[in-house]
């Protein structure tokens, strides 16, 4: 079992916390109930006793009784024995009614340290922001990184370019890296997505009208990397006999946000210094999902580069958005800890009109923040004090 080290120690700090809750979200099997698992052993290790850990998969048929918060309270309490720290890890908890409520209830008395996983935003965002606002922290977890897909793969450097083209395909799903056969795993990516259809978006978010929905859904990935325009998504919609109303969109369109299929990138005027909320774009969270809902049959290598470095640059803990300077746009702008990179995302740098292009986005540009331009070339295209990244080297640098 692949250990994910780069969560385990972000989350490592809040093991021994009882004041907060530890919340896990992410797509559906993007490896959150492994994490969960790794963290008890880690706990067990540290000396802490089996019969003081509590861990609850919601999707077992062996808690299908436990539908409320009053529920959830009185089982967890029944399995108390003594007033040590007990570590309760709740998986999917979202499919219990109100069960927020339990979980402050049981956090108030300081004498459980309490981790929960979902595959919905709302949980956390709205759900949990009247009982316990303030009182939790949050960890997105995302599919694998490519770095994770090289350990578990055991890919070496040489094979780098091939895994890196299996993935603009396939995605990072953990779990459809068992699979060899190209049948088995678009097969296993189309279950995982009906999956969050039915559960997250019928189910959880009351959408009845999936058909407009997977539209959506479709127009999106086919023209990310592009402004969106909800005009032409009402356009295109209409055209196809899915008519929906303007503000239906948007609802459908945070769905699509809140269940993480997609991610929204907003724009960031760099003259202006502030964060715009209109012409922005979208990222795949999986470019294997992408694959299977959209009805190109050729991969688009550039797009699905900008993907990956959108998606390798929130797993590496940036907020990204993308530029706007006055006669163009940089593809991102990435900001931790007040720390601020400027990247270009171009997958091959090897046409010197193409070099002239990407370097020279950043003309406009007069402070003194780092800029990069990544592409798959091996050569150093270096220059200006512009730094050329190669991918690989981008993508296994935990320090970048």
């Amino acid at each position: 079992m692949l250990k994910r080290s780069y969560y385990l120690n972000k989350i490592r700090d809040f093991y021994y916390v009882n004041s907060l809750i530890k919340i896990l979200c992410g797509l559906r099997r993007s490896g959150k109930s492994v994490i969960l698992q790794q963290i008890i052993e880690e706990i067990k290790e540290s000396g802490v006793k089996s019969d003081h850990i509590i861990y609850i998969n919601f999707e077992s048929l062996d808690y299908v009784n436990i539908t409320n918060a009053i529920e959830l309270n009185n089982y967890i309490k029944s399995l108390v024995k003594d007033k040590d720290t007990y570590y309760i890890f709740l998986d999917e908890v979202q499919k219990v009614k109100d069960f927020e409520k339990a979980i402050n209830s049981l956090r108030i008395t300081n004498q459980f340290s309490i981790f929960i996983t979902g595959s919905n935003s709302k949980m956390t965002f709205l759900e949990l922001s009247t009982d316990l606002s303030g009182r939790y922290v949050s960890f997105r977890i995302n599919p694998l990184s490519f770095k994770e897909a090289v350990l578990i793969t055991n890919t070496k450097p040489e094979n780098y370019f091939d895994l890196l083209l299996d993935i603009f395909e396939w995605g990072t799903l953990p779990q459809r890296f068992i699979f060899e056969n190209d049948d088995s795993k678009g097969n296993y990516i189309r279950d995982v997505y009906d999956s969050i259809l039915l559960k997250d978006v019928v189910e959880r978010l009351g959408i009845s009208d999936v058909t407009s929905f997977n539209k959506i859904l479709q127009y999106v990935l086919e023209t990310e990397t592009r402004e969106f325009s909800a005009t032409n998504v009402l356009d295109y919609l209409a055209k196809s006999g899915n008519k929906v109303a303007n503000d239906t969109l948007y609802k459908y369109l945070e769905a699509l946000c809140s269940t993480f299929i997609v991610n929204r990138v907003y724009r960031y005027d760099v003259n202006g210094k502030a964060v715009l909320k209109s012409l922005n774009k979208f990222y795949a969270t999986d470019l294997g999902v992408k694959k299977i809902k959209t009805n190109s049959k050729e991969i688009n290598y550039s797009r699905a580069f900008e993907n990956l470095i959108y998606n390798e640059l929130i797993k590496k803990g940036y907020d990204v958005y993308i530029g706007k300077t006055k006669d163009g746009e940089i593809d991102f702008i990435a900001s931790k800890n007040k720390n601020v990179k400027y990247i270009q995302a171009c997958y091959d740098l090897s046409n010197e009109e193409t070099r002239i292009r990407e370097f020279g986005a950043f003309n406009n540009i007069s402070d003194n923040y780092p800029k990069y331009v990544v592409s798959t070339n091996k050569e150093d295209y270096s220059q200006n004090g512009i730094k050329h990244l190669n991918i690989f080297d981008f993508l296994m640098d935990d320090q970048f």
